[in-house]
């Protein structure tokens, strides 16, 4: 029996100078797999990609244990070196959501450009040709062309045309109208006339110094700064995405390589313990367990491969235009690693620049302006219309006629020769015997020859001292209650008082965010020194742990907890760093300080007057 002992204790004693042998290679073997925290990310990615390259290969059949890190439709063979500012650029570039707020500014300044026109002359010209016939009597022709041009005037809301007519006629009733009734027209002879003047009216009260012309242009500008007031707060958000994204693939990387470490521990100590089993010195038994761990790890790379994929593609979602680009198909190899900064954020400083920078306040100021000049307008529409008209013209006539001299006797109507005739025959009867009455020949000297010449004369004509025209009128008309204008400025006044209410809780909302934001700011910073701390401790524990094991005082199991646990701070470590950052990105968001924090000057697309 105590040879027995002996025996035993010699076969413990064997077996724990060779499971510390073994145990001393694998953590050699680990030392050499596990990079270190203070390496640049792109060591360590440059190292993902090695690993791949090596495992793309399809595994035997014999081996289940082979964990391809292969992503599909992503190559290694050409990876895409980013940084965060190359990232951030790409994304301002190409961003789809960047581009859909751009062209929104663009279509609103169009629109002002519209809107503008109205101001923009109209000439209109109208050529006209009649020809007028009644029963018995010869036709007449008539010639019109008629010009002018309509323009709107912007200070004061006045409108004014300037007009050019010139006209031809030889009908009888329109050529008493063009000479107001001093020319009767016959068919054998035309009239021409030709106007040159301007028509100007001004508003007096309503309309005069705003109107709804101006106001919807006033009001389209506003619209533009709040558009460009979207554009960058939309820039400020995929900057900010773009920052949280990076630094989730960071971490996916990272903690991608530790469970690849954690993985080639496992599979040392599988190939330790089958040698061992070869050897006699172990029970088979004991594959079981390290072929359970190394399983499980298996998994974990899984995972980890696959939350490398979704934090890649969605930086690649906010980098890319086109959903053919080639860099669909490349690796991203982040080259920044997190950085950290163990002074606090100042609270104060935040408000205040949230306070002053914040897009949101800026669109609900400018929307307050807007509701300034619908008061303004609305206002204006209470008072009565009064409108101040003139108009200022240069007649000039002629006619197409011979202008000579004429004769023609007293009497020449029909019916006037008829009665003069019986006059005479009455007064030559003997019974009568009165001298007979003469019909007298009238001599018709010539017109003056300014009223002669055509459309040459006429154009002449209105030159002349006697051509001037011009009337002044004024136009008064009110609407009695007016209700609708009292009505429109009533719910201009109360929408006013709803932006008020809006602006105030916008701003409770942009206090909770920033606050939040400096708090998990200070709370990222603690978890990093936290997990500093939490690392030191899971090493010296593992470190504890190995010599316990190399003294067989200790089991396999509680090396992989040892070993799972360290790997898990380690991760812990990573995370609480990357979150660090994604909390300093979220700060810059939420204080709209991104682009003064990256050195970002983002040019808006067009220009704001």
């Amino acid at each position: 029996m105590k040879d027995r002992s002996v025996l035993i204790m010699t076969f413990t004693r064997s077996k724990s100078i060779f499971l510390t042998l073994m145990l001393s290679s694998a953590m050699t073997a680990v030392a050499q797999t596990v990079p270190q925290d203070q390496q640049q990310i792109a060591q360590n990615t440059a190292a993902a990609t090695t690993a791949k390259r090596t495992t793309s290969t399809p595994p035997p059949a014999t081996n289940p244990f082979l964990t391809s890190m292969s992503r599909i439709g992503v190559q290694t063979s050409q990876p895409l070196t980013l940084s965060l500012d190359e990232a951030i650029k790409r994304a301002l570039e190409s961003n789809n959501d960047i581009e859909v707020s751009r062209t929104t500014v663009r279509i609103q300044e169009t629109g002002i450009r519209a809107q503008l026109g109205i101001y923009d002359p109209v000439f209109t010209v109208n050529p006209n040709y009649s020809r007028n016939s009644t029963t018995g009597s010869a036709a007449t022709n008539d010639f019109r062309v008629n010009a002018n041009m309509n323009k709107f005037i912007r200070p004061g809301g006045g409108s004014y045309q300037v007009f050019f007519n010139n006209q031809r006629t030889e009908n009888a009733f329109a050529q008493a109208q063009v000479s107001s009734g001093s020319v009767s027209g016959s068919s054998s002879s035309a009239i021409y006339s030709s106007n040159l003047g301007m028509t100007y009216t001004q508003p007096l009260l309503r309309n005069f110094n705003i109107d709804s012309k101006r106001q919807q242009i006033k009001i389209a500008k506003k619209r533009l700064e709040q558009n460009d007031s979207d554009f960058r707060l939309q820039a400020i958000r995929t900057i900010s995405s773009v920052q949280q994204t990076y630094w989730d693939l960071v971490f996916a990387l990272r903690n991608q390589q530790n469970v690849v470490a954690n993985l080639n521990l496992a599979k040392e100590n599988l190939r330790q313990i089958e040698a061992k089993i070869d050897a006699g010195a172990a029970a088979p038994l004991e594959k079981a367990s390290v072929e359970t761990e190394l399983a499980n790890r298996e998994g974990d790379l899984l995972s980890a491969t696959q939350q490398v994929s979704v934090a890649e593609n969605a930086l690649k979602q906010l980098m890319l235009r086109d959903t053919t680009a080639p860099e669909w198909s490349q690796t991203i190899v982040p080259t920044d690693k997190p950085v950290f900064s163990v002074d606090p954020a100042n609270l104060d400083a935040a408000m205040k620049d949230a306070m002053e920078n914040r897009f949101e306040l800026k669109r609900l100021k400018l929307q307050n302006e807007i509701n300034e000049v619908d008061i303004k307008y609305f206002r204006n529409q209470t008072r009565p219309q009064v409108d101040l008209n003139t108009t200022f013209s240069l007649d000039g006539l002629a006619r197409g006629a011979n202008n000579a001299a004429s004769s023609t006797n007293l009497y020449t109507s029909f019916g006037d020769l008829r009665l003069f005739n019986a006059i005479n025959q009455i007064r030559g009867l003997p019974l009568v015997n009165l001298p007979l009455i003469l019909n007298d020949t009238i001599a018709i000297p010539a017109s003056p020859s300014y009223l002669f010449g055509g459309f040459n004369r006429s154009l002449s004509n209105i030159f002349r001292t006697d051509a001037p025209n011009f009337s002044v009128g004024v136009t008064i008309s009110f609407p009695f209650r007016n209700r609708t204008a009292k009505a429109n400025l009533e719910g201009a006044k109360i929408e006013g008082e709803q932006i008020a209410a809006q602006t105030r809780a916008q701003e409770q909302a942009v206090i909770v965010e920033v606050r939040n934001a400096v708090q998990a700011v200070e709370t990222a910073r603690q978890r990093v020194l936290t997990a500093r701390r939490a690392r030191e401790s899971a090493e010296t524990l593992l470190d504890g742990e190995r010599k316990l094991y190399d003294a067989g005082r200790s089991t396999t199991f509680l090396l992989f907890q040892r070993e799972n646990s360290l790997a898990n701070a380690r991760n812990a470590e990573i995370r609480s760093e990357t979150d660090y950052n994604k909390a300093l990105s979220d700060l810059q968001r939420v204080t709209a300080t991104s682009f003064r924090a990256n050195n970002i000057t983002l040019t808006s697309p067009v220009e704001i007057k």
